[in-house]
């Protein structure tokens, strides 16, 4: 499908989701009220919907142009943009976020499953469930899984501070660790309750998986600031890093708070949309 910028997207929601009461349909889409706290996150939606908390400024989202395939995950540029990325590799950017290129036209031997920025936010890494790596501005490729015969598929990525390296993150918790990224631990000769669906990395050599009962894996100095796991509600789909502690996303658009980073509740009414993926910034 075509590649969309965010500031050709005619529709600017602004108003915070969590303030939204009294309607009879889910807002779709929505951007938190900006706070002067350090730290926010976004969260994308399936249908290209996007919802914003702490710092992040809304910009817009994909789901008023009717995606070909359903996004599938989520990368921030900062506090004032982000990008949306399909499960062909279609790129929608907004904001302060600029478009580098995509895997759109591609065809690919599996689909994009998720996506990480560069620290200067002039580039992206898009990962494919076989762990192909695609990098585009100044991404770097630095390898990946795509010729190794995986136990599970990948489910996300997660870039270093420097840009130098990356980690991807299998279901079963297996860790593969390119350029600077540090192979910590892994949770893949465990057996899991549940599968890990995402990971963030504070530094080169320490990092986190989340699962999808709400659990939280800490490898290599990580510090461990609390689980989701045993609360119930709906599945968690992610983590995002922030100031000091990390956010766990959910299906259904809630934002957990766990450590520093701040709590800005949730997608209020729940989407119509499952949430699909969560980026953290500081």
């Amino acid at each position: 499908h075509p590649d969309w910028n965010g500031d050709d997207v005619a529709v600017r929601l602004v108003r915070s989701a969590r303030r939204v009461v009294g309607m009879d349909a889910p807002v779709l889409d929505a951007g938190a009220a900006v706070t002067e706290r350090p730290g926010g996150a976004v969260l994308a939606a399936a249908d290209g919907g996007a919802f914003t908390f702490g710092n992040v400024a809304f910009h817009g989202s994909a789901a008023p142009l009717r995606p070909a395939r359903p996004v599938v995950g989520v990368g921030a540029a900062g506090p004032n943009g982000y990008w949306l990325v399909a499960g062909d590799g279609g790129i929608f950017s907004f904001g302060d976020a600029r478009f580098f290129g995509s895997t759109g036209g591609r065809r690919l031997n599996q689909p994009i499953v998720g996506m990480a920025s560069t620290p200067s936010h002039r580039g992206y890494w898009l990962v494919a469930r076989d762990g192909g790596i695609f990098s585009f501005g100044d991404a770097r490729f630095l390898g990946s899984t795509g010729a190794i015969r995986l136990n599970r598929p990948i489910v996300g990525m997660a870039a270093t501070p420097s840009g130098a390296g990356y980690f991807l993150v299998a279901s079963d918790g297996g860790v593969f660790t390119f350029g600077d990224a540090r192979f910590a631990g892994s949770t893949g000769s465990l057996r899991l309750v549940s599968p890990i669906v995402g990971m963030a990395a504070p530094t080169a050599a320490s990092y986190w998986l989340a699962s999808a009962d709400g659990g939280v894996f800490s490898f290599g100095g990580a510090p461990f600031h609390g689980a989701a796991a045993g609360r119930g509600g709906a599945p968690t789909i992610g983590i995002g890093a922030g100031p000091g502690g990390y956010w766990l996303g959910t299906r259904d658009g809630h934002l957990l708070p766990f450590g520093g980073v701040p709590d800005d509740g949730a997608v209020h009414p729940a989407p119509a949309s499952p949430v699909v993926g969560v980026a953290g910034t500081s």
